[in-house]
């Protein structure tokens, strides 16, 4: 019921040293934590694969409780510098292509897709298209899990091709 990202979704990594992300870096130093994943509404946090949850669960939730205990409101903040990074590093990994066919795209991976994939503590964002191949990056808890392959493909893939034809597959980075 709180909100968390306002600038959407935004995966930490464990060895980034860069975070500015206070809950970010309580949750990552907690032992056994190796990402942590905001979503506008939901935090996703991946394990070290050999420790079960009941190990880290009360740790994490705590967190998370103590941050909102304080009056603190969304996690991640509209802030204009790390809204112009986020900006920035996905238009860099952008190639020149046709601009309708990319907004399609966008268009129906914003609608039909990531709102599920949400629903599932992960994000899909768009990456490329080239040669009527799509490139997706699947973040949070989609991100390692051996079903997304299968969602990929059989999903995602089926879903955009239905709705723009020059689509002809789909693969993930």
């Amino acid at each position: 019921g709180k909100q968390v990202s306002e600038v959407g979704p935004i995966e930490f990594l464990k060895n980034d040293k860069s975070i500015k992300v206070t809950l970010a870096n309580q949750i990552l130093a907690l032992e056994g934590t190796v990402m942590v994943f905001f979503g506008k509404d939901f935090i996703t946090v991946k394990k070290e694969k050999d420790l079960k949850w009941e190990n880290l669960k009360h740790g994490i939730i705590s967190e998370i409780n103590d941050y909102y205990s304080k009056g603190n409101d969304a996690v991640v903040k509209k802030d204009s510098r790390l809204t112009e990074i986020l900006n920035k590093s996905e238009s860099n990994s952008e190639p020149i292509q046709s601009n309708e066919i990319i907004s399609k795209i966008k268009e129906v991976l914003d609608s039909k897709v990531r709102p599920a994939v949400a629903k599932d503590g992960g994000d899909i964002t768009f990456k490329a298209f080239a040669n009527g191949v799509v490139t997706v990056e699947l973040k949070g808890s989609c991100s390692g899990c051996p079903s997304s392959i299968m969602t990929l493909k059989q999903g995602v893939q089926n879903l955009l091709c239905h709705y723009i034809p020059e689509v002809k597959s789909v693969n993930a980075v």
